[in-house]
């Protein structure tokens, strides 16, 4: 693909787009919105997941219960292993949301993080601990997979982008939240309060309809039809998004096939998932979140737990800005102006630890590995620190942090929806695991400043990868996303 391909307006004739628009004006969006709340429960307890090992590591630390207590590999391997359960969640997820659709797919991963918070409520030992973990790992992968079609295929395309961006702020409330409750509550209150949400979307989405793409690729025509008339309000006739729907459908064909992974409708959007959800992680968004206590600490903020909350509360500002600027400014120009200002502050973070660097004064970079001497900056440079880390922060969460979800959940055509997005959410939650395994030797192997400019590197080329690669899918329909990559065979 070319970047005139990349770029290439997705619109139909001119009496097409005047008619959708005259449907849209008529569009009420209240009922859309109420279900958008619904699905977006499932990434708020996704957030209290991964947010849960923060405050409950260091209790299980201090526990006195020998059962209980954690060393720190134990409490590395309980931070970590929901990115196990996770990966088999995006594995799972691709099937049974083809064959149980988007909204009991939805009800059903309520069920492993409500039983894996119980779990850890319950636990008498370690091994209660990882199963409880990897239960709620197994639910999050689900909901990262499940959740973005199933806001996609419900929303117009007037405010599907800031309606799918709100993904990524309810990871990011959750984990602020799972930082502020565990200033005042231990770790088995933790565990129930995180409990809440998963139970509440359960609920909540008895009441939702399943999605109209959905019901049409099962034949389901009048349901379909009843859902678009909740969905768009009683003054928008289902019947013409129907027939566009079903058009769309028709051009795609039947089921999918292993001979479709020729057909560059298919393996176009998936690359592009593919790397989007790579190019995601190696961004250095781990590595920023494991120094950040520590750049705290040199800048001389003494509460660590506090300092957590104000990172989190960085996130979810900008994410939230994000979401209001997806569907005006577009998704390139943030992954753009996210993807520089990233490459900015992660060299800022590669010259901070080489200035750190004990051998600096003799012109070498030490060879150090991570610890308190890699993190001994002189009492000068911790404004440098800050600022990389609040301008990484910022780029992050306006950018690459909700809009690979997004995108992911757009470009793919309906029967192909489920694999392609299977393979992004493993590929996500299996690089996520690997980078943060990993990040230790790269930093034995490269110095901290030499992982940092790795980093940098890989920020800088996701710019490339955006500009060239990635379509703009702002204002289009997914019928219009689809017949781009299908125009694209014939250039």
């Amino acid at each position: 693909m070319d970047r005139d391909e990349a770029s290439r307006p997705l619109l139909g004739s001119e009496n097409g787009e005047l008619e959708h628009s005259s449907y849209l004006d008529k569009v009420k969006n209240g009922k859309l919105y109420l279900a958008t709340f619904a699905a977006i429960l499932g990434p708020l307890s996704f957030g209290f997941v991964l947010g849960y090992s923060s405050p409950a590591i260091p209790d299980l630390i201090r526990i006195t219960d020998p059962h209980m207590r954690l060393n720190p590999e134990e409490a590395s391997w309980f931070g970590s292993v929901v990115t196990i359960g996770a990966a088999l969640g995006g594995l799972l997820g691709g099937w049974v949301v083809d064959k149980l659709g988007r909204k009991l797919t939805l009800m059903f991963c309520a069920m492993p993080y409500i039983f894996g918070f119980t779990i850890i409520i319950a636990a008498q030992n370690h091994w209660m601990l990882y199963l409880g973990r990897i239960l709620t790992g197994l639910a999050s992968g689900v909901t990262s997979l499940v959740v973005p079609l199933y806001i996609s295929e419900m929303a117009h395309e007037r405010v599907r982008g800031t309606m799918g961006s709100c993904v990524q702020l309810m990871v990011v409330i959750g984990i602020m939240g799972a930082y502020i409750a565990g200033l005042f509550l231990g770790w088995r209150w933790l565990a129930v309060t995180s409990s809440v949400p998963p139970a509440l979307m359960l609920v909540l989405m008895c009441f939702m309809p399943e999605t109209p793409h959905f019901l049409l690729s099962q034949g389901r025509r009048a349901e379909a039809q009843e859902a678009l008339r909740f969905l768009r309000g009683p003054d928008a006739s289902p019947e013409e998004e129907c027939a566009r729907i079903e058009g769309a459908m028709q051009d795609q064909g039947g089921s999918l096939g292993w001979s479709d992974l020729k057909d560059p409708v298919i393996y176009k959007p998936m690359g592009i998932g593919i790397v989007m959800m790579l190019f995601q992680q190696l961004t250095g968004i781990n590595a920023i979140m494991f120094y950040a206590e520590s750049i705290f600490e040199k800048a001389h903020f003494k509460n660590s737990d506090v300092a957590s909350v104000i990172v989190a509360a960085i996130q979810v500002v900008f994410t939230a800005v994000a979401a209001l600027l997806m569907d005006r400014a577009g998704r390139k120009i943030l992954l753009i102006v996210s993807g520089v200002a990233m490459t900015i502050s992660t060299a800022m973070f590669g010259v901070y630890f080489w200035l750190s660097s004990p051998n600096h004064s003799s012109g070498q970079v030490a060879m150090e590995t991570p610890g308190p001497v890699s993190l001994a900056p002189q009492p000068d440079l911790a404004w440098l620190a800050l600022v990389s880390m609040g301008l990484f922060i910022t780029g992050f969460a306006l950018g690459w942090g909700p809009t690979p979800w997004l995108v992911m959940s757009e470009i793919f055509p309906t029967r192909g929806r489920g694999l392609g997005s299977s393979m992004c959410v493993l590929t996500n939650w299996g690089s996520a695991f690997i980078v943060t395994k990993t990040f230790h030797n790269l930093m034995d192997v490269l110095t901290s400043a030499g992982t940092f400019w790795l980093f940098s590197g890989m920020c800088a080329l996701n710019v490339f990868f955006t500009i060239f690669f990635v379509p703009e899918t702002k204002g289009k329909s997914l019928e219009q996303i689809q017949a781009h990559f299908k125009g694209a065979r014939h250039h």
